[in-house]
């Protein structure tokens, strides 16, 4: 499995408005094959869990990088990840988090953990955000070579352009 993947899920994980089963299933549209597992227990662990969540984007966002390293660290330690190798392709052994998960949220959290952990050790921890789009509170990985993303996605980074741009045109008009 591909840690930036599980790492860009985990931020889509704390981006999500879980209100409900359906939320969550909404959630994990590409991910047809967990949709009968889901339940309502699943919701509610989800949601104590991106709270949990978000202060470790919020500290990379500070570059406070032993905030990130010890609250991964605790959050770890609350919530076990046992990856496995994964065989279903016998030329290309590769890590998965444990399918064996009790529920979803086992699975979703795992991943959210392992994919974090592991972006953390490779490109540092200072490469999660919160997008600075003022109107915006969605988080966010970076993996840009030079470490420059500032916005959750192309439409906030468009609105902030667009929102500056406006605001030069207002300064340059009344003068």
């Amino acid at each position: 499995m591909d840690f930036i993947r599980y790492a860009e899920r985990a931020a889509a994980l704390v981006n999500a408005e879980l209100a409900d089963e359906a939320a969550l299933r909404e959630h994990l549209a590409d991910r047809s094959w967990l949709h009968r597992s889901v339940d309502e227990a699943d919701v509610t662990s989800l949601r104590a869990f991106q709270a949990e969540l978000r202060p470790v984007f919020e500290a990379s966002g500070v570059d406070d990088v032993s905030l990130v390293v010890s609250s991964l660290n605790d959050l770890l330690a609350t919530h076990p990840v046992t990856p496995m190798i994964s065989d279903h392709d016998p030329d290309h052994l590769h890590m998965h988090v444990a399918n064996r998960a009790a529920s979803v949220s086992e699975l979703l959290v795992g991943e959210s953990l392992m994919g974090l952990a592991t972006l953390v050790c490779d490109l540092g921890a200072t490469r999660l955000g919160i997008c600075s789009e003022p109107r915006c509170e969605h988080v966010f990985v970076d993996t840009s070579p030079n470490q420059s993303r500032r916005y959750c996605s192309d439409r906030c980074s468009s609105r902030a352009n667009v929102a500056a741009f406006r605001a030069r045109q207002r300064a340059a008009s009344a003068s």
